[in-house]
């Protein structure tokens, strides 16, 4: 089989040029970001160039792994699945030597600090080669993404409460969760995150499994959980309900009343028995990722860690899975690089009405915007994690100095600020693309993509999930949509102005590719503004029945998410659609500034983003107003009743 890092050389790119390593591993060092390399440790890379060469290698050995011991296996993989039974799960005999290779590369360690057992990669390493994993076969991918990345977050967390210990440069002298952490790093455990309840997903002010505090002093955590991933491991973190309140008004009723536990299921006894604090109730049957844990559990007053502060549990919640969202987002693109590879690879093999079906316009068509969207989706996700990281190891930076610092601040908000407008992007369009390349994928092959022979289906089957966990592509549009609209009403003149700066660049620059670019932002643009204004002119209307006396207080105060922006909701999905386009079209033209031979790529995406964004701007200003009057005339009634 091929290496699947040496094979794909526009990953290889985001390894030479396409990410500023430089940066990451300054801060992944504790060094200052300019002036001159100098490291402090005598285990860090000598120098920038040789951390560069250092992950293109772990890269390659990934690589390795991915196209000769999972891929050729991944169809037995999917069909032995899983194994539950007393109570516990366990992986079949192929998985299980998967796992223990994973685990003998040390790469549970990868960005895990050295001071705590690890290589102390930065975070976009491991992001980038979990896309390799995923391709070889995404079930792997996410069971692996639940070892160092739940080690970090224990490390995150524990940081930003304030128990971790930090020396003047940044190292760790002292931390709440070391035991936990080096068990995970040598492979002997691993951690999840248990949010979801039955009856409770999205909407988390439902959510009712109850932490109390003991007399003893010790939480007990009781209540069910559902559909968790890799929930068979050791380490939980678990939000739960500690603040007790009976009026539904009260703000401790809603997402103020949650808090975040850490709560070890059980403990491996000397005798080689296994003691369960927290049941195991079932392994899901699933349609996919039939190689991945998603459990149901039964918590009954289970020991429970406390994260942070009462009531930080939602606070704690986003911080985990911003990373998460990220991780999948790059899930997704190795299966879209999957699928455009194997129907690549059948389309130039079958021979149709006198050629390789691949010379035929229309399947040529189709591979063409395959291979496009996978290379846009991976800028968008570079992109994403570098800002993510950046973000995150600055603010921990400016924790340890305990120090005013006007500058650092700026750059954490820079940071966070495109790692906020970025990663809702990705997580919608990687998931969307996911299932329609795996699809699309199924369409090539004909009748025997409907067979489990060549495996299209499989990728089709592991695809479905995208859009849904993690946060489902609606969830993602609306925080779009709200990012975006919330942007402009608080700041009108920034958003004018970028706009007119638009308009004049898309008009006078110099460089057609730029203008071409520029016009797409003033579409974005334009397309904000009519969902703006349309919610306006809807709010104006709300408040005519009022004495003019009250309408300022009432446009500025008392908005109603749920009927005052009825129309951006109605059209968030396509909202996210041009936001998306966009934002790739421009880290594209940014690219392209940096290494011309980016030109042919920006070009691909245009030809499509172009008529796209067209399109959608077209939907959003003629539809949905017969829509929207029926769901008011439905909704009458039951107001009435209520009053």
């Amino acid at each position: 089989m091929a290496n699947f890092f040496e094979d794909n050389a526009d990953l290889r790119w985001y390894f030479t040029r396409g990410l500023d390593w430089g940066a990451l591993v300054r801060a992944s060092e504790h060094l200052p970001l300019t002036g001159p390399y100098a490291p402090t440790s005598a285990d860090a890379p000598k120098s920038i160039d040789e951390a560069k060469e250092l992950f293109g290698d772990i890269a390659r050995a990934i690589g390795e792994l991915a196209g000769d011991e999972i891929a050729p296996h991944a169809a037995e993989i999917d069909r032995d699945g899983v194994i539950f039974e007393g109570g516990e799960a366990r992986f079949p005999t192929r998985l299980e030597a998967v796992t223990k290779a994973v685990s003998q590369m040390d790469l549970h360690g990868l960005c895990v600090p050295r001071e705590l057992g690890g290589m102390n990669a930065p975070m976009a390493l491991y992001y980038l080669t979990s896309e390799i994993f995923a391709r070889a076969d995404v079930s792997v991918m996410a069971h692996h993404g639940f070892h160092g990345g739940m080690a970090l977050a224990m490390l995150l967390f524990s940081i930003r409460e304030g128990s971790t210990e930090l020396d003047a440069d940044g190292r760790i002298t002292k931390t709440r969760f070391e035991k936990e952490i080096r068990e995970i790093v040598a492979g002997k455990a691993w951690g999840c995150m248990d949010i979801t309840e039955p009856d409770a997903g999205s909407d988390m002010a439902k959510l009712r499994a109850k932490a109390v505090l003991g007399d003893d002093g010790v939480w007990r955590v009781t209540g069910q959980k559902i559909f968790i991933t890799s929930g068979h491991g050791k380490y939980h973190f678990v939000i739960a309900r500690s603040e007790d309140t009976k009026d539904s008004d009260d703000p401790m009723a809603g997402l103020k009343g949650l808090s975040m536990f850490l709560v070890p299921t059980y403990e491996d006894l000397p005798d080689g028995t296994r003691k369960r604090v927290v049941s195991l109730d079932r392994v899901e049957e699933k349609l996919g990722h039939h190689a991945s844990v998603t459990a149901a559990l039964s918590f009954d007053a289970a020991p429970a860690h406390l994260i942070g502060e009462r009531g930080q549990g939602f606070e704690y919640m986003l911080l985990l899975m911003n990373g998460a969202r990220v991780g999948v987002g790059f899930e997704c693109i190795g299966l879209c690089e999957a699928a455009v590879r194997l129907a690549e690879a059948y389309a130039r093999e079958r021979v149709s009405m006198g050629k390789t079906i691949d010379r035929h316009e229309m399947i040529a068509d189709y591979l063409d915007e395959m291979r496009t969207d996978v290379r846009g989706l991976r800028a968008l996700a570079a992109h994403a994690t570098f800002h993510e990281e950046m973000g995150q190891k600055l603010d921990l930076r400016r924790r340890a100095r305990k120090a005013e610092d006007p500058e650092l601040d700026r750059a954490i908000r820079s940071h966070r600020a495109r790692s906020r407008r970025a990663t809702p992007l990705l997580k919608y369009l990687a998931a969307e693309k996911a299932v329609e390349m795996a699809r699309r994928c199924v369409q090539i092959h004909g009748g025997v993509g409907y067979t489990t022979e060549y495996g299209a289906e499989k990728l089709l089957r592991d695809a479905m999930v995208m859009p849904i966990y993690e946060g489902t592509s609606q969830i993602q549009s609306l925080m779009a949509m709200k990012d975006t609209l919330s942007a402009v009403m608080k700041r009108p003149r920034a958003f004018v102005q970028r706009s007119a700066d638009a308009r004049m660049r898309a008009i006078s620059s110099r460089d057609a590719l730029e203008r071409r670019v520029a016009r797409l932002q003033v579409l974005e643009s334009d397309v904000v503004r009519l969902l703006l204004v349309r919610t306006a002119s809807d709010k104006l209307r709300s408040v005519r029945e009022a004495p003019i006396t009250e309408w300022v207080g009432t446009l500025s105060k008392n908005w109603n998410p749920k009927r005052d922006f009825a129309f951006a909701m109605l059209h968030a999905e396509r909202l996210t659609r041009v936001l998306s386009d966009v934002l790739i079209a421009e880290l594209l033209l940014e690219q392209r500034r940096e290494d011309p031979a980016r030109e042919e790529l920006l070009v691909r995406w245009l030809e499509r983003a172009e008529p796209r964004c067209r399109y959608l701007h077209d939907e959003i200003e003629s539809r949905g107003q017969r829509l929207l009057d029926e769901l008011a005339q439905a909704e009458a009634p039951a107001s009435r009743a209520a009053e």
